[in-house]
């Protein structure tokens, strides 16, 4: 559960949810996090992609040099597809008794519940920011909504749909 972090947490990010909060610009939701993770295979991505997400967090972003191998996610890379940044960031949780990897990715959820890490990505976040008291529910509301005009989030229509409409109904109990 990501509503508590704890200094015994270890939190590592992929690319996904670093990119999509930027581009929603929300990466302050993530600032009650002691610091974060970011695997060098990550780091480069984002850097790529979308280099601001880098500077304007002010959340501890601490680029990290990751084991050249896993024999346990070496073996999931070719089953799950894996990328270099999904396999480092699945390298630098499984180290870590207590992690939370932060992911948009569908094979990496996949290959994180293997390894029983917790995972979670940018719209759980963006929920999290309800109960945290970080944002209120209609401006989750109209976040979750701009998602497929103003990210590169891909998520399914209908997905999307059910999560605002159950966000609506049970957002008094948040």
């Amino acid at each position: 559960m990501i509503d508590q972090p704890t200094a015994s947490v270890v939190v590592v990010a992929d690319a996904g949810p670093l990119i999509h909060l930027d581009e929603l610009d929300c990466l302050d939701l993530l600032n009650d996090f002691k610091q974060i993770m970011v695997p060098d295979a990550v780091w480069r991505e984002v850097q790529l992609h979308r280099p601001a997400a880098l500077q304007t967090s002010k959340a501890i972003l601490l680029r990290s040099i990751v084991p050249n191998s896993s024999p346990t996610i070496d073996a999931l890379t070719p089953l799950y597809s894996l990328h270099s940044g999904e396999r480092e960031a699945l390298i630098l949780c499984s180290a870590a008794p207590l992690s939370i990897l932060f992911t948009d990715d569908t094979a990496a959820r996949l290959a994180a519940k293997t390894l029983a890490i917790p995972a979670h990505g940018t719209i759980g976040i963006l929920i999290r920011a309800i109960r945290r008291r970080l944002r209120t529910k209609t401006e989750i509301l109209e976040l979750l909504s701009s998602i497929p005009r103003c990210t590169t989030l891909h998520v399914r229509p209908a997905f999307l749909a059910e999560v605002i409409r159950d966000l609506e109904q049970k957002a008094k109990n948040l």
